[in-house]
């Protein structure tokens, strides 16, 4: 382990504390298990104690559980003042909850110890003695969790350096130095660090708060300064501004910094786990995220992409593959021929971007655009319309007709909708009933569609946005409806225009089942060559 820089995730505890989000022990279960494949050392579950029941739970369920690469971590603090460590609840709880190891975090910065635990400076260093060695004793990995250390270092240098050796005195395998505040600059990181090394034995790691923007950059300095765990939270989560986000730590620990976290073949699946982690937060996924954002490596100025297609080191920092994330080419207003020709390699493998397809289809977008669409936003739409334009593709249905009927009375409203449609010759005549129009048109094409199309019933909407493109013309205004969708596998948007906000959403729906059936390969044709 000594070569390999530790990953600690404290999404379970840390992330949980973010605001508009609350994991259910079976979310935390499942959460476990994917960090568990993604290779991470340590896993926080929670703060096990007597007034909150899922986290004990969830150490209950995971102690029968087997993980293949992550020690369950549980989280608590010292002792109280009064009581010595086999009296205290907080550390008897800890013993309680069964994991092999534990994290407690202990005051560093004078300011707590007098003003908030209202003790002696050395009544502190002796709690944190005590408390580190009495789980030492009880056969557990302590890792200790110096909280406040670098706003508690700038107060007191001296101080701060004693409670880290208290730490180390009662045997604690691991002395983690906190960016509570997260106000913290690399440069102080990189000073105060260097100051404290040589006075320690015991490993360093670092765990930083993202108040001031810094909380990835800091971890990185810790690191190449000689820290051998990081500690923080998928996708940033956290309280306030969130933690140093491990889906940016790690990549840059592996890519930038040439030393191991978790492998490269493990570094793969990276994305696939930031998404998972979105899903189960039920929080919007983040495009802009670096390395696992879906806009990471996404191209749009024709520039860039015509230099892209010569040599991708032109413009991308490292290879999207490596963290399973993917080159995306965005096709707008700005678009030339090589962008067009980039989007429809995987159709029409080595188009040239002079080709009059790549041009024909160039200017269709120009003039889609034109009217409202935006196909950067959605890709789909696009591929579907390049598919239709070349005729590798089959719609799945005929639409005859829908209708939509609002419902009303005193206390409630609610809409029905009758869709009627052809596939294969059988007439589809289905009723749906939502909050909306768009609720239930969806509801009523679904009951048509899944009878002949199994694989839609797990097709959920992930976004809805409506937006009206020229306000001069009031209530006749013609008005753009971007769906994004997922299969928990894909993630895809689409795009409808139209005056009607009905019809929009309709051509929206309705691309985004067809674009499923499609990658499903179920109404695909030969790709065609030119």
């Amino acid at each position: 382990m000594s070569d390999v820089i530790q990953i600690y995730d404290s999404t379970l505890r840390d992330g949980a504390q973010a605001e508009g989000i609350s994991f259910s022990v079976e979310d935390k279960i499942m959460i476990a298990q994917q960090l568990d494949d993604l290779g991470v050392h340590y896993i926080e579950g929670g703060w096990p104690n007597p007034t909150n029941p899922k986290d004990l739970e969830f150490f209950k369920r995971a102690l029968d559980l087997e993980f293949k690469n992550a020690k369950i971590s549980a989280f608590g603090s010292t002792r109280r003042a009064n009581n010595p460590p086999e009296d205290d609840a907080t550390l008897t709880t800890l013993l309680k909850a069964g994991t092999k190891v534990t994290c407690i975090f202990g005051k560093t910065w004078t300011l707590h110890v007098t003003d908030a635990l209202r003790i002696t400076l050395d009544e502190n260093l002796q709690i944190i003695e005590d408390s580190c060695a009495w789980l030492k004793e009880n056969g557990r990995e302590v890792v200790y969790d110096a909280e406040h250390f670098f706003d508690g270092y700038k107060a007191d240098p001296a101080y701060a350096t004693n409670t880290l050796l208290a730490a180390q005195e009662g045997g604690a395998e691991i002395l983690v130095l906190c960016d509570t505040n997260g106000g913290t600059l690399p440069t102080e990181v990189r000073d105060i660090i260097t100051a404290i090394q040589p006075k320690l034995q015991t490993p360093l790691g670092i765990h930083t708060h993202n108040d001031a923007g810094m909380a990835v950059a800091n971890s990185i300095i810790a690191v190449e300064l000689g820290a051998i765990q990081v500690q923080g939270t998928f996708n940033g989560y956290g309280e306030r501004c969130g933690n140093a986000n491990l889906c940016s730590v790690i990549p840059n620990i592996e890519l930038k910094l040439e030393k191991k976290a978790i492998g490269a073949e493990n570094l793969t699946k990276l994305m696939k786990v930031s998404r998972f982690l979105s899903e189960v937060a039920n929080v919007y996924h983040d495009h802009r995220q670096a390395y696992v954002g879906e806009s990471a490596f996404a191209h749009k100025g024709g520039v860039h992409i015509d230099a892209m297609m010569k040599q991708p080191a032109t413009y991308e920092h490292c290879d999207a593959t490596t963290v399973g994330n993917e080159r995306r080419y965005l096709l707008s207003e700005q678009s030339g021929g090589a962008t067009m020709a980039a989007k429809l390699d995987h159709i029409i493998p080595g188009l040239d971007k002079r080709h009059p397809t790549a041009q024909k289809l160039l200017q269709k977008i120009k003039e889609l655009e034109h009217e409202g669409h935006v196909f950067e936003a959605a890709e789909a739409s696009f591929e579907l319309l390049a598919r239709r334009t070349l005729g590798t593709i089959r719609e799945p249905f005929k639409l005859i007709n829908y209708r939509t009927f609002n419902h009303r009375s005193t206390r409630s409203s609610a809409v029905e909708a009758i869709v009627k449609i052809e596939i294969d010759g059988t007439i589809y005549h289905t009723a749906g009933d939502g909050d909306g129009p768009v609720n239930a048109l969806d509801a009523a094409l679904r009951q048509g569609l899944e009878q002949v199309y199994p694989s839609l019933k797990g097709v959920h909407l992930e976004d809805y946005k409506v937006r009206v493109l020229s306000s001069a013309a009031g209530t006749a205004a013609k008005v753009r409806v971007l769906i994004e969708t997922s299969d928990t596998k894909h993630t895809w948007s689409t795009v409808g225009v139209s005056e009607n906000i009905i019809e929009a959403s309709w051509i929206a729906l309705v691309d985004s089942f067809t674009y499923k059936l499609m990658i499903d390969g179920l109404i695909t044709t030969e790709n065609k060559t030119v």
